[in-house]
């Protein structure tokens, strides 16, 4: 896939979840306000934060696709971590006040009795919001985003959260209203590991932290198939974005010229491209494979 249908691609999935979060959110507000049920209003506003990890995602995106330049010499793709790590706090603090809420309004019992209009909204929520989390989590991983792949999740934060909702709104409008804050608290808890789980994610990127192991074995056997290469010496890899950085060095006949060797590098290089089309740079350095030598690193 070139650059371009990427982002296009993740640009149409951030489209379509701001538009039907829209919807949801002043479905919710609605039938929370005139169904006296403060689950489903808390789900609401719950919405409306969602609007702030949609809008990073999309200023993200925006960022991610310029190309390199003399101050970012390797791209813009951490805009993209940053927009995860942006979301990841967004849930976090959505998940706090919800359990500061549920918890004020059971020790102070203020319940409400809510109609059969909230019921339908927690419903009609957590099957909208369980079908944005499949399709947005489908198209992240195929283009290994890391802010789609957040804002997947905090769709299925939304649908947890109304399944919790509506357990709560039923149990409330059968006549335990007790039930409607206590399914609120219980939730906000699911609703702040997802956003732990959302924050180490994105931190471990931010930190250059390591990829999965089966990547860098895919990409040692394809750099060790091509003639010319005795072994891979080293390799690291960082992502950045929806692309991954690698250095990758070589050990290799000493007697090569060094156009000959420029050569097998440059093969190296392409069908790596060819074959993984989430590699960003590749960054290839040639060592002499009959000598012992150390590599210098002050990391």
């Amino acid at each position: 896939m070139q650059r371009e249908e990427r982002f296009d691609s993740a640009d149409r999935i951030i489209r379509i979840g701001f538009w039907v979060n829209l919807v949801l959110m002043v479905c919710k507000l609605a039938a929370g306000h005139w169904g006296h049920s403060d689950a489903v209003f808390a789900d609401g506003i719950e919405s409306a934060c969602d609007f702030v990890a949609i809008f990073s995602t999309m200023v993200a995106l925006k960022l991610g696709r310029k190309p390199f330049d003399a101050q970012h010499p390797y791209g813009h793709g951490r805009a993209e971590n940053l927009s995860a790590l942006l979301v990841s706090l967004a849930i976090i603090l959505t998940g706090c006040w919800i359990l500061a809420d549920s918890v004020h309004s059971v020790l102070h019992r203020k319940y409400q009795s809510p109609n059969v209009i909230a019921v339908a909204a927690a419903f009609l929520t957590i099957i909208t919001k369980e079908w944005l989390y499949r399709f947005t989590l489908t198209t992240g991983k195929h283009l290994e985003s890391p802010s789609l792949q957040a804002l997947a999740k905090d769709h299925r934060k939304d649908a947890i959260t109304s399944v919790a909702t509506l357990i709560g709104v039923a149990g409330a409008f059968c006549g335990y209203g007790v039930m409607d804050p206590l399914a609120a608290g219980l939730t906000s808890f699911v609703i702040l590991y997802i956003g732990y789980q959302a924050f180490r994610e994105a931190s471990h990127d931010l930190m250059d932290g390591s990829v999965p192991p089966d990547f860098i074995t895919e990409v040692s056997r394809l750099a060790e198939s091509v003639e010319g290469v005795e072994q891979v010496h080293d390799i690291r890899a960082r992502r950045s974005g929806q692309y991954m950085i690698i250095d990758l060095k070589l050990d290799m006949d000493p007697d090569m010229t060094v156009k000959h060797s420029h050569a097998i590098a440059t093969h190296v290089k392409k069908l790596i491209f060819d074959g993984f089309p989430n590699v960003g740079d590749v960054m290839i350095h040639i060592n002499p494979h009959d000598e012992e030598h150390e590599d210098l690193i002050r990391l």
